[in-house]
């Protein structure tokens, strides 16, 4: 009887001990948790059910579906690529292999140009100067292409601004001249109903056209529609050369004008002789903050930029569009005009060919598959090939390419790239698509920072040259980040948030693409999961597709 008596005694506490004990799907144990904050790591674990941060602790108590051991390991945020590129990348291969291969599991488009509202004539000149990607547009707003994406399947989150230039285009296309009255009221309707739609705010790029021929009224009036839904205004400021101060003080204006928080796309000095502004534009900044301005800027950690050569002549010959800008290209008086505008100093006008020097820009994108034997190549090197001018096998190359070609400028310093990082207020974006080192990504070359951004500054910033700590790095990537974008629910460890969760080796993470070699994915990222679903497993994509598009605070 008492044999019997301890048995079922010792049989009801194994039954109560079993039922009592916490279960979750997963439970990365034992890492060193940064939250995104910017606080002292601290050792623990972190459960996930569903897509949601469930606990975050000492959870040895606890068992789970899907255990890790993250011992040794960082455990963060997933990553906030503030100023990705991959609206098409993404079409193509929703796996998003160079971004999540870093721990990024949010991309926010909307550089001056987005995805939507589209108006039909828009969709088809979109459609027609499209490169190696082909893909039809199914949708007409920007909401609709954000959901497009997310039915497709893709594996980070994606969330976006509304581009200026984009409204502007619904309304007067590729024209070079101010809105009257009736046309700016669309172009604020149009705003409104991209903010009700869950845009993030205004986007603008002020060096390319047709987002050059907007002027600082216009962009006010867009910016305070975003701001009656505490969206903000990121911006390529009209300069970031010769005119840089100048460019900044418009970013403030806007701001201020506008009241609505204004964050500077990829912060730099561009050119030599523009170097020295770095410490002016800081200066500048701080003075705007202490009166009472939110201003703030992401930043990509190189010393090359990467766009087209419709940067390298002015706007005005650029109007009405690509078509339109070959046509006058091939006119002699026309073309003999431009030659000289190439080479002569202006603060008119952007002229990103002038601050780097012929030896100093790479070529690595082609439409044209005749073309494609150039990519990787230096504009010096292929001129001295057709035995003509820098200037003129720009012009050449534009006309014959039918497209403004994708090429990679040389011209911060890494001095200032530094000062940049230890910024309080700069967080990180790629400027770049996600891509594979595979496939129809492999036609054409690319910047390193496709591949790279992050994991360099985890690599060679915090752990190599101990710029910055760990925790504030992991801050800028996410927590600052969420803070810019005024994105809730992400871009922290905390109960309650997304399970955006990343697990990395802070001893061995690494960014392998250089300009010579850019297809090479980074290194170290040990698993990822985007809403609590993992996509990464041991460095292995696992396939998996479960990014949602994230919306601004005005989605109604």
């Amino acid at each position: 009887m008492r044999k019997s008596l301890v048995f079922s005694t010792t049989i009801l506490f194994i039954f109560c001990s079993c039922k009592t004990k916490q279960h979750y799907d997963t439970i990365i144990r034992n890492g060193i948790i940064y939250d995104g904050s910017g606080n002292k790591s601290f050792k623990g674990d972190v459960g996930i059910n569903g897509d949601t941060i469930a606990a975050i602790g000492d959870l040895s108590n606890a068992n789970a579906s899907n255990d890790i051991d993250a011992k040794g390991m960082a455990v963060s945020p997933g990553f906030i690529d503030m100023q990705s590129q991959s609206m098409e990348s993404l079409i193509q291969d929703g796996r998003s292999m160079g971004a999540i291969k870093q721990g990024v599991t949010l991309e926010v488009f909307g550089e001056g140009d987005s995805m939507g509202p589209l108006t039909d004539t828009l969709k088809k000149i979109n459609e027609r100067h499209q490169g190696d990607i082909k893909y039809k547009i199914e949708w007409t707003s920007l909401k609709d292409y954000l959901e497009y994406l997310q039915k497709k399947g893709v594996s980070t989150n994606v969330a976006s601004f509304v581009g200026a230039a984009t409204i502007r285009e619904n309304v007067l296309l590729f024209a070079n001249r101010a809105p009257d009255s009736a046309e700016l009221d669309k172009m604020k309707s149009l705003t409104k109903q991209a903010m009700e739609n869950g845009a993030l705010g205004i986007g603008s790029a002020l060096i390319y056209a047709p987002g050059a021929y907007a002027k600082t009224d216009e962009l006010i009036e867009l910016c305070k529609v975003a701001s009656a839904y505490n969206g903000a205004y990121i911006s390529h400021v009209r300069s970031e050369g010769n005119q840089l101060l100048q460019g900044a003080d418009e970013l403030i204006k806007i701001s201020k004008e506008a009241n609505i928080p204004a964050i500077f796309y990829h912060l730099k000095a561009a050119g030599k002789n523009n170097w020295y502004k770095m410490d002016l534009l800081i200066a500048k900044i701080d003075s705007a903050k202490k009166a009472g301005l939110d201003i703030s800027a992401c930043m990509y950690p190189y010393t090359a930029g990467a766009t087209g050569f419709d940067a390298a002549m002015p706007p005005a010959v650029q109007e009405g569009g690509l078509d339109k800008w070959v046509e006058r290209l091939k006119d002699p008086s026309i073309r003999k005009k431009v030659l000289k505008e190439m080479v002569t100093p202006t603060n008119d006008w952007e002229n990103l060919y002038l601050g780097s020097g012929a030896d100093n820009v790479i070529c690595i994108g082609f439409k044209q598959d005749s073309l494609k034997y150039l990519t990787g190549k230096r504009l010096s090197e292929i001129a001295k090939m057709r035995n003509k001018s820098p200037e003129e096998t720009i012009i050449d190359l534009i006309i014959q390419d039918h497209s403004r070609i994708e090429v990679v400028y040389f011209l911060m310093s890494e001095e200032n790239v530094k000062k940049e990082i230890k910024l309080p207020y700069t967080s990180l974006g790629s400027d770049e698509a996600s891509m594979a080192p595979e496939g129809i990504f492999l036609k054409n070359s690319a910047h390193p920072r496709a591949y790279g951004t992050f994991a360099k500054v985890l690599g060679q910033y915090v752990r190599d040259e101990k710029l910055i700590s760990l925790e504030q790095a992991i801050h800028k990537l996410s927590g600052l980040a969420a803070q810019q974008l005024h994105i809730k629910k992400r871009g922290m460890l905390k109960v309650g948030n997304y399970a955006d969760v990343i697990v990395f080796d802070p001893a061995t993470v690494n960014a392998n693409s250089t300009y010579d070699k850019p297809h090479q994915l980074a290194t170290g990222m040990n698993n990822v999961f985007v809403n609590g679903v993992q996509v990464l497993k041991d460095g292995i994509h696992k396939g998996a597709k479960p990014g949602q598009a994230v919306f601004g605070e005005g989605k109604k």
